[in-house]
């Protein structure tokens, strides 16, 4: 089954639930300046603002756009690149400032806020205007029934393991259950070394999601019942909190979590010295490219003891949309539908080695690469989970467990009280 196929099987049922929150890694700080311009000569400059490009090989993402201005004469493209939290704060500021950039990079997790606020346009409507067949695309992020995202690569967040860590310890296969990881972390930390790297930043709080609550869904459970929070007297919350202390507490998290961002939690992975992480294949590029010796695997999050179903498979998207302010709708829908168009998003999923937006594209990657490979089996194999996306406010949700979890680690405290004080805080934003 090709991967567009299965996505589309897989994710009709999840949609609402997908994102998160993909970090970046890159260079050039994004700058806002106001959405796209005209020339004397009649030219339409689109900006775009996105953090995919520092996750590209170099010029992958421009070619892209060069391809788009041989096919639009008229209509030029000016990237506006970052890592992904100062292109968020960028993006929110233009959001607020009403000069936000005619196509925008979201992250699922965004969206309800974006779309409540007026900043985004409504993709539905746009859609049927242009005679779109949506049929094409494997997901929407929808908000009242109206889509104002669209993902246009989808990523899977599997266990990143350093095999020549496990290997030094003498272990010789990647943790399946959470007590094999725990012994697998005891194996390998010592000073210089710790077993698991885990970003609690609140600055970009998407931790909670792809480092936290991914244990969760891993072994089937949810933090949600009825779509309304169930953190209290949730026993699969409940023992992952307790299973994550257990680690800190025994010394197996690398140092300065509470501060640690997604972009540091990859940067110690491929320094080594962290044996695992909970990852997103967009960055397999950037740790060969920064340490070519370095020989690492993929996983399955692991499961709770005796769990023998589904594994919930996290996973996160680049999606797409429109300035509700942009003064050239049309062509920053053109510039949308060539990302999402069979061809084209096979080149950008092959290059960020991602599965597909559009049904029908079929890119080559997971046919050429080991790794890749292991990562497309482990998605067909599972269940895609995220229950952050398309949640209001999403980003506060995670912040507010965030807070109340950096104690539980750094003060202790009662684990039920603190899921029963975080689920009233979520509950008033419901």
């Amino acid at each position: 089954m090709t991967g567009s196929k299965y996505l589309k099987l897989c994710t009709a049922a999840s949609i609402a639930a997908l994102s998160v929150s993909l970090a970046g890694c890159g260079s050039t700080d994004a700058k806002q300046s106001g959405n796209g311009e005209s020339n004397a000569a009649g030219d339409v400059t689109l900006e775009f603002t996105q953090w995919w490009e520092p996750e590209l090989p170099d010029n992958a993402l421009r070619g892209l756009m060069d391809e788009f201005e041989e096919q639009n004469p008229g209509i030029k493209v000016k990237l506006l690149s970052g890592p992904y939290a100062s292109t968020r704060e960028q993006i929110v500021a233009g959001a607020a400032a009403g000069t936000m950039s005619d196509v925008v990079g979201l992250d699922g997790a965004w969206v309800n806020d974006f779309a409540k606020q007026g900043a985004i346009a409504n993709l539905s409507e746009m859609m049927e205007k242009k005679g779109y067949d949506a049929s094409k695309l494997v997901s929407q992020v929808k908000v009242d029934d109206q889509t104002y995202s669209i993902p246009v690569t989808n990523f899977v967040y599997p266990l990143f393991v350093n095999d020549g860590l496990l290997e030094k310890a003498g272990i010789k296969e990647a943790p399946k259950t959470r007590t094999d990881f725990m012994k697998t972390a005891q194996a390998v930390s010592d000073e210089n070394t710790k077993g698991w790297a885990l970003p609690l930043s609140l600055e970009a709080p998407n931790g909670i999601q792809n480092d936290v609550m991914s244990w969760v869904w891993a072994s089937g459970g949810s933090m949600l019942k009825d779509g309304k929070p169930y953190l209290e007297g949730n026993k699969d919350v409940e023992e992952v909190v307790q299973y994550i202390k257990d680690l800190s507490d025994q010394d197996l998290i690398a140092p300065g979590a509470l501060t640690m961002k997604e972009q540091d939690k990859v940067e110690e992975f491929t320094n080594g010295r962290v044996a695992m992480m909970i990852d997103s294949l967009a960055h397999v590029n950037l740790i060969r490219e920064n340490n070519p010796d370095l020989k690492f695997s993929l996983a399955p999050i692991p499961a709770k003891d005796g769990y023998d179903g589904k594994r919930g498979m996290p996973f996160a998207s680049w999606g797409v949309g429109i300035s509700a302010t942009s003064k050239h709708p049309d062509e920053a829908w053109k510039l949308v539908e060539f990302l999402l168009s069979k061809d084209v998003n096979a080149k950008l999923c092959d290059a960020a080695n991602a599965f597909p937006g559009n049904t029908d594209s079929e890119p080559q990657f997971v046919k050429k690469d080991e790794i890749l490979a292991s990562a497309f089996e482990i998605w067909k194999e599972g269940t895609p989970a995220n229950e952050f996306t398309g949640l209001p406010v999403a980003e506060q949700l995670m912040r507010e467990f965030d807070e109340s979890f950096q104690k539980i680690l750094s003060e202790g405290g009662d684990i039920p009280s603190m899921l029963k004080t975080v689920q009233a805080s979520w509950t008033q934003n419901f």
